[in-house]
């Protein structure tokens, strides 16, 4: 049994021994590798550029911006009063039913004195003006001015304290892409605020580049107009006015006035009570492929030169016909509205610096805004104010002179003798000195009256016309 034993010990000390001899010698050494559950995937960056990692935690923070903004934006309510439908008792009174209306929106303050800023839509011919504040304070307001052209007016409030106020951005500054929220009070709710980004700069609505807007996919719904477009340090980028729609709710496109052309059209209301417009004086329009094959040049970005209007800031620094405007203050000119979006904040006397492209070469040049000297007369043409020696020409001693016929009227006045160059002296019967002088005519000229031009002609006879 003994044997037996020892023999089986022996056997498995043997066994052991091979075991280890075999582990130390000849089997090769392999490393272990250990995972954990939370080993995060390694994700390649979209970007070329190292370390171009965005963190998905951080996100805008709107909230300074919103407590910056809330309680500056106000609810505009507009009462006006319109003709009813005719009944049998007015029919035999002969007198008309008036009714009211109610239209609503939004302004901003901007100051703590009580002005507020908002769309001249919002309050057009209104009869009575009440601003509600975000504290559901109520106080009426006063009309201080209005400019139809930007769509902004001015008004004023009396409060027994100083209001919180919105402070201005430099929309110049703006970059598409930017981060921005629109505060206002749409469908009656106080300061509803929505995010987004600026989607693009100088957009046109008007399709006659007279407009320079703002476009961003900030939520905007009828009520918003006049509020604030202010960027995430809660200052003031826009004044939300306009959307495009089919429908009339929002789908996506929102625009704004320019916070540099709203400011400077409320500051002109408040020192010179109407706003004061410099021009550059000339006329154009912004270059695409197909406008550059016309004309025959290879440029398709910026303001081509067609004409210079005689006497203008543009006619005095050498300006031509044929040059196309790249810049202006540094800013790239790409199309008309941005040209004119950034001339819509400056005034007459204003200098701006242009880059210009010559026959191939680059131009730097100075021009001094003029005061706006022409208009577009409507069935005749476009006048401006007339010089002394277009006045000893025809004899006159007032007047304006015409500068451009009307394409669609033309023909009818050439076959009667009048061209351009011709005087326009008086208008309803009133004389007439400038393209101010005009404006005002037809501005207080009621629709159903008719239209007398008197002028002297190209053989330096008078005639007078009727238009109805």
């Amino acid at each position: 049994m003994k044997k037996i034993l020892t023999l089986v010990l022996v056997s498995a000390l043997g066994g052991v021994f091979t075991l280890g001899a075999y582990k130390l010698f000849l089997e090769k050494e392999q490393s272990v590798v250990v995972t954990t559950a939370d080993t995060k995937p390694a994700f390649l960056p979209a970007s070329n550029v190292s370390n171009a990692f965005i963190n998905s935690n951080e996100t805008p923070d709107f909230t300074l911006a919103a407590e910056n903004t809330v309680n500056a934006v106000v609810h505009v309510k507009n009462v006006t009063l319109s003709s009813g439908q005719m009944t049998l008792e007015d029919l035999f009174s002969g007198r008309r039913s008036q009714r009211a209306q109610v239209g609503t929106g939004s302004g901003v303050i901007i100051n703590a004195d009580g002005y507020i800023i908002t769309n001249n839509h919002v309050i057009n011919n209104a009869q009575e003006l009440s601003v509600t504040l975000n504290n559901n304070k109520t106080y009426n307001a006063e009309l201080v001015g209005t400019d139809p052209k930007t769509d902004i007016a001015l008004l004023k409030i009396d409060a027994d304290e100083d209001l919180p106020f919105v402070t201005f951005a430099d929309s110049d500054s703006a970059k598409i892409g930017e981060w921005v929220l629109a505060v206002g009070n749409p469908f009656n709710l106080t300061s509803t605020v929505t995010a987004g980004i600026i989607s693009a700069k100088a957009r046109d609505l008007s399709g006659t580049s007279a407009q320079s807007f703002i476009q961003t996919d900030a939520a905007v719904n009828p009520g918003n107009s006049g509020g604030a477009l202010v960027n995430t340090n809660g200052e003031l980028v826009g004044i939300n006015t306009a959307i495009s729609s089919q429908t009339g709710s929002y789908i996506g496109y929102s625009f704004a006035v320019p916070s540099n052309i709203a400011r400077k059209v409320i500051e002109d209301l408040m020192e010179y009570g109407n706003v004061q417009n410099g021009i550059l004086g000339i006329q154009g329009g912004g270059l695409n492929s197909e406008f550059a094959k016309h004309k025959g040049i290879d440029d398709t970005e910026g303001v081509y030169v067609d004409s210079v209007v005689e006497d203008s800031g543009a006619d005095k620094a050498g300006i031509q016909k044929g040059d196309i405007i790249k810049e202006i203050d540094n800013i790239k000119i790409s199309k008309f509205s941005d040209l004119t979006g950034h001339l819509s904040a400056k005034r007459p006397d204003d200098i701006v610096n242009l880059k210009l492209s010559r026959d191939g070469s680059i131009k730097m040049v100075s021009v001094t805004l003029a005061r706006n000297e022409t208009f577009r007369l409507p069935l005749v043409g476009r006048i401006k104010n007339t010089t002394p020696k277009d006045l000893k020409k025809y004899k006159a001693n007032h007047g304006v002179k015409i500068i451009e016929l009307s394409p669609q009227y033309a023909d009818y006045w050439k076959n009667n003798g009048i061209d351009k160059g011709n005087i326009i002296t008086s208008i309803n019967d009133i004389k007439v000195n400038s393209v101010d002088d005009v404006q005002n005519i037809l501005k207080n000229k009621s629709n159903t009256e008719s239209l007398r031009i008197e002028l002297i002609n190209s053989n330096g006879e008078k005639e007078r016309y009727y238009f109805r």
